[in-house]
């Protein structure tokens, strides 16, 4: 099945227009013609069935012939991670945790990161794709990039998590995270979070935890939490 992603339909949708660039990606390059059916979501667990009414290369209009709610996670998490130095490993990430099951992804613009500014619209797409592809009808909230400092100010729903490499008590993921529950989890830059950083996280009640035994790259270390709480959720 292909899925593709229309934002702007809602469940009291009866027909829609796709844009000029869809509308020739659905004619020209898939072939599709009137009649044919497609799957789309809205990226908010709605799954439409749409039968193309009007094949026109720049005007390809369908309308709802059929509608279902996608199940959602059991578990909310929130993965507030540092850009990486090279963009490429960042939309990896993204792309990874998409498919695997995250809710928010906040950019956190930390002491030690390389990189202040990211292109927002681009991750986005990344997200989007993901989403997609992995046939899941909700599209995770990217936030726009945030300091740490102002990022740990705000208030958290159920458990929190700074994942460093310092040696410092630190607790592993796998064994604190608990089931169908809120989850924050922040992973550092290449150079990880600074001591300054990890103090004010932990007087902000967030547990200081260990991803494994070895040191990892930030993206890595991403998947492996996402993945971490997917597991225990299953």
């Amino acid at each position: 099945m292909q899925l593709f992603y229309n934002p702007h339909i809602s469940e009291t949708t009866e027909n829609f227009t796709f844009d000029k660039d869809e509308s020739r990606h659905i004619i020209k390059v898939l072939r599709k013609n009137v009649g044919d059916i497609l799957q789309i979501t809205n990226g908010k667990g709605w799954l439409f069935s749409a039968e193309i009414t009007t094949d026109a290369i720049k005007k390809c209009e369908a309308k709802i012939i059929a509608k279902t709610v996608q199940k959602p996670l059991n578990y909310q998490l929130h993965l507030a991670v540092a850009p990486t130095k090279m963009n490429d490993r960042f939309e990896w990430f993204l792309e990874k945790a998409t498919e695997i099951g995250i809710t928010t992804i906040t950019p956190i613009i930390c002491d030690h990161s390389e990189r202040q500014v990211i292109k927002l619209d681009r991750f986005e797409k990344i997200v989007q794709s993901a989403m997609k592809q992995s046939l899941n009808c909700y599209l995770p909230t990217l936030n726009e990039a945030i300091p740490f400092s102002d990022f740990i100010k705000q208030s958290f729903e159920g458990q929190t998590f700074i994942a460093h490499c310092e040696e410092l008590d630190r607790k592993s993921l796998k064994q604190v995270i608990k089931p169908e529950m809120a989850i924050t989890i922040l992973i550092g830059p290449e150079g990880d979070f600074s001591v300054k950083e990890i103090e004010t996280a932990i007087k902000n009640k967030f547990i200081p935890v260990t991803l494994g035994e070895t040191r990892l790259r930030t993206e890595t270390a991403s998947i492996v939490a996402c993945h971490s709480v997917a597991f225990v959720n299953e």
